[in-house]
């Protein structure tokens, strides 16, 4: 082989090489990733962090042992891979992550794998509620600027946001079917897909055309008859008529299948798990 040849040929080694391993890395990170949870969810669950779940999350207590038990592996793999970050002063502490994992990962409980909200990056924790500038659209192109008072809140570019006060009083009253938590969570489902719509993603067209149909019938029904079940602010979209039922579902399981059977049954179909036998 000539020298020019040579030096061609060396490079593009080089670049095979890089492209071959770039190519096994993507292939390994799965299984990389599973057994790294894997690995995570099979550590002892700490004593403290049981205390925690005690006091702070009193519907953990109604779950069957083995669902328990997930739920606790789920907890640590969420604290494992997000980031909590305190705003305003407000300082992270175990008690902190615990209480917010424990509530987000009960809407995880029924799926196969461990996945715990791929997009999300950060919880952000105020001490209490905290105000976010909105914009509202008045029409012919006019917005009027806003301030909000908020309890909480959930983007699609990988954070939720959340009102530790708040946290603590929708945790402590699992009977209201009233949480923040919960609330933000799913809407952190529904914007698998970038943005929040009231329609989380489902494999199966017919099963879309379902949901739609129930979700969207439910919805008007709340508009035109106001329920002392189903929040008033569940009317105001899907995207948070969805997180509202789902609030409800997972707090008040029993009168939601009463009142409105067919939300309760896609419900369960879309997180795998039955409320209403625990």
């Amino acid at each position: 082989m000539n020298p020019a040849a040579a030096s061609t040929a060396l490079p593009m080694l080089v670049l095979v090489v890089a492209t071959l391993l770039g190519v096994a890395a993507l292939v390994a990170q799965p299984w990389w990733v599973e057994r790294r949870r894997a690995r995570l969810g099979s550590r002892p669950f700490p004593a403290p962090w049981r205390r925690i779940l005690r006091r702070r999350v009193p519907i953990v207590a109604r779950l069957p042992l083995e669902l328990q038990l997930r739920l606790k592996r789920l907890i640590q793999v969420f604290i494992a891979e997000k980031a909590f970050i305190g705003c305003q002063g407000q300082r992270i502490t175990d008690e902190i992550r615990v209480t917010i994992a424990a509530q987000a990962c009960l809407l995880l409980l029924g799926q196969a794998r461990a996945d715990c909200y791929p997009r999300l990056r950060q919880v952000l924790v105020y001490p209490g509620s905290f105000v976010a500038d909105r914009e509202r659209p008045l029409g012919a192109g006019v917005v009027q600027a806003q301030r909000q008072t908020m309890s909480g809140e959930s983007w699609a570019s990988g954070q939720v946001v959340l009102s530790w006060q708040d946290v603590v009083a929708g945790a402590a009253d699992p009977d209201d079917g009233r949480n923040v938590t919960l609330h933000e969570f799913a809407h952190q489902i529904d914007q698998d897909s970038g943005i929040a719509d009231g329609r989380p993603w489902r494999a199966d067209p017919a099963t879309r055309r379902r949901w739609a149909k129930v979700m969207g019938e439910a919805l008007e029904r709340l508009r035109r008859e106001p329920s002392m079940l189903i929040d008033a602010y569940g009317a105001s979209d899907p995207a948070e008529f969805f997180a509202v039922v789902t609030e409800v579902f997972f707090e008040r399981p029993n009168e939601l299948a009463a009142e409105a059977p067919e939300v309760y049954d896609e419900l369960v179909a879309l997180y795998r798990v039955d409320p209403t036998r625990w």
